[in-house]
């Protein structure tokens, strides 16, 4: 039985938020006097812990939106590589700040998700995909904030035998 049609990425009012999200992270600023864009993003990622969490709950979120219309297998765990290496490494103190400044999985997953429509392969699902990204994730963030933890605990004893 063939899809329905679908309508284009212009067309459907949720994708638009997606992108409209997707600036509003990666690249909604500019840098006076420059051609440097940068968006909530990395400006979050100054927070630690709170704010890698949030942008990343944020670029999940638009992962499962992009899911829900129709992003295939293929595109949705290209995605999540996105989402996992920003968090990976924005997740670094310092070097991740300015690594979020560069790299703008949002913007990113949103040009795949419209190189996928344009080709007109967006009837897929990823869901059992996406749901193993998720698991990763958050076995990944579940490393991160024990190694912190750890870290902080050790650096303690070191202080208070010296």
């Amino acid at each position: 039985m063939p899809y329905p049609p679908v309508p284009s990425f212009e067309a459907d009012e949720r994708l638009r938020w997606v992108e409209r999200v997707a600036r509003l992270m990666d690249s909604q600023f500019q840098l006076p006097g420059t051609r440097f864009r940068f968006g909530l993003d990395p400006l979050l990622g100054l927070v630690p812990i709170v704010g890698d969490l949030s942008t990343t709950a944020v670029s999940i979120a638009l992962l499962l939106t992009m899911l829900r219309h129709g992003a295939s297998g293929a595109v949705v765990v290209r995605m999540g590589l996105n989402i996992l290496i920003d968090t990976v490494i924005g997740g670094i103190p310092v070097v991740g700040n300015l690594f979020d400044f560069a790299y703008k999985s949002n913007e990113r997953n949103v040009a795949l998700l419209r190189r996928h429509y344009a080709e007109g392969r967006h009837q897929g699902s990823g869901r059992w995909l996406i749901l193993s990204l998720l698991l990763g994730l958050t076995v990944v963030l579940g490393l991160a904030i024990w190694g912190s933890a750890a870290l902080l605990h050790w650096g303690w004893q070191y202080l208070e035998k010296h």
